[in-house]
């Protein structure tokens, strides 16, 4: 059995899925299926270019997410990278030490293909990782049910992560959690569908952070906060995650002697709570 409390976590991410459905959130439904051709013809087209990017995908935000369960053990996206769709997302993965498993054409665009070549993986992970504790599925397609099923049939803790209206509500409730992509910390909120002079907003991106360090801290907070439904979180947990998020992290690098310094060094982003035996931190008034 899996130890729960040295939390190691797996991530699959069907970025075709994410990618169509995003599009379809920000854009209006099926449409992706309506400008498919041009996108697959040329994706530079100005046009097309600009709906795109309007639809980009925080693959940050995904991982970060992730990361906030406990230590990332693998992580894997599959697509067919070759198209330019999914090309552009390729250096942005690898940074983040994802294995991009290729789908070639004639499985990528087919019923099921990346479905089960996920599963497939899926399913070996956990037998030839008895140490695994959380499996994270990046979809929203019902075809994964059984899949979230079995996972926890064999004593892991599924999380889901889907675009609000286009996640299926039975693989919702299959898994232990499942939360929106739309809701993730950090993630810009589209506009309403066919309003073209609405600018997207960043979700509770109240007065960014001006230094690494300080987003740092800010998107920490924001994922425990969001994992744990509280105000006030250990320092130790905070900084657990930050060293999670960024294995480079320290404190005394930065000139400070201990963690709780660092905080208070920055109160605009964080406030302290050193009342008790145990170091509590929470976001600043004007950011929560």
């Amino acid at each position: 059995m899996p130890d729960m409390h040295n939390a190691r976590v797996a991530v699959y991410l069907d970025f075709d899925n994410i990618v169509m459905s995003w599009y379809d959130r920000v854009h209006g439904k099926n449409s992706y299926a309506r400008d498919r051709q041009k996108i697959a013809t040329d994706a530079t087209d100005p046009e097309i270019a600009e709906r795109l990017t309007a639809a980009t995908i925080d693959v940050g935000a995904i991982i970060d997410y992730a990361t906030s369960f406990g230590t990332l053990v693998l992580t894997r996206a599959y697509a067919d990278w070759s198209a330019p769709v999914n090309a552009v997302y390729r250096s942005q993965l690898v940074a983040r030490a994802v294995d991009l498993v290729q789908l070639f054409p004639a499985a990528a665009y087919a019923k099921n293909g990346a479905d089960i070549r996920l599963a497939v993986d899926v399913v070996e992970d956990m037998f030839r990782l008895p140490d695994l504790t959380h499996v994270v599925i990046v979809a929203g397609d019902s075809d994964y049910v059984p899949l979230a099923q079995r996972c926890k049939r064999l004593g892991r803790y599924v999380v889901g992560v889907g675009v609000a209206g286009s996640t299926a509500k039975s693989l919702a409730a299959a898994c232990d959690q499942f939360d929106s992509y739309d809701a993730l910390p950090g993630v810009a909120a589209p506009p309403a569908a066919g309003r073209k002079d609405a600018a997207p907003t960043r979700r509770r991106a109240k007065k960014a952070p001006a230094d690494p360090a300080e987003a740092l801290l800010e998107r920490a907070l924001r994922l425990e906060s969001d994992k744990e439904d509280v105000e006030w979180q250990h320092a130790s947990a905070v900084k657990s995650l930050i060293r999670r998020l960024d294995p480079s992290f320290s404190e005394k690098a930065l000139g400070h002697k201990s963690f709780s310094e660092f905080v208070k060094a920055h109160p605009t982003v964080a406030e302290v709570d050193e009342s008790g035996n145990i170091v509590l931190i929470r976001l600043a008034a004007d950011r929560a």
